[in-house]
Formats: C-alpha cells, sequence, structure tokens
C-alpha cells in the first residue's frame, strides 16, 4: 500500500542543496522549491530516507516527511495557493483553488 508524503528540505548548502533535489526527483513530483509529492510504499519510504541520509549533514540540514495518508481512495488531489498562482503539470488531477 501507498502514503502520500509531503517530503520538504531545507539544506545549508548549495552543493547539498542540488544532491537532495535530484535524488527526491527519483521518488516524486516536484511541487515548489525544496517540496516534493511522494506516494511511496514503505520500502520507498526507506530507500528514499537512505539516499538523503547519505547526502545532508544532519547537523546543519533538515528533511521532514509529513504523511497524507493512504494514497488510494484519497479522491481529488486539491492544492490552494496564497500570493502567485500554483502552475504545476502533474499526471493526477489538480485543483488550484
Amino acid at each position: 500500500m501507498r502514503t502520500s508524503y509531503l517530503v520538504c528540505y531545507d539544506i545549508a548548502d548549495d552543493k547539498r542543496l542540488k544532491k537532495v533535489f535530484k535524488a527526491m526527483r527519483d521518488f516524486g513530483d516536484h511541487l515548489q522549491y525544496s517540496v516534493f509529492e511522494c506516494q511511496l510504499t514503505p520500502s520507498d519510504l526507506v530507500r528514499c530516507r537512505e539516499s538523503l541520509r547519505g547526502i545532508i549533514n544532519h547537523a546543519e540540514d533538515q528533511v521532514l516527511f509529513v504523511s497524507l495518508g493512504p494514497a488510494e481512495g484519497r479522491g481529488e488531489r486539491v492544492i490552494s495557493a496564497l500570493g502567485k498562482p500554483y502552475l504545476v503539470k502533474l499526471d493526477a488531477p489538480c485543483i488550484v483553488a
């Protein structure tokens, strides 16, 4: 069973930031700067965390995994924005409010 996650990161060094971004492209959809939406199985989550563990500086950087619940049966994704409108091309439907 897949679970949806928001993965948000704050990386202190530009070189590590680029590496984290490249690693995250293998796991989910890039939503905004340092934010990805990922639909991960438990083993995918372990692989993602292990991939990032080898890149980040554990004293300076932070990666947050926010569980959004089961990926299946959640209905349509709804993303609302303040300021600039949220525009992205994703495979899943997206409603901008």
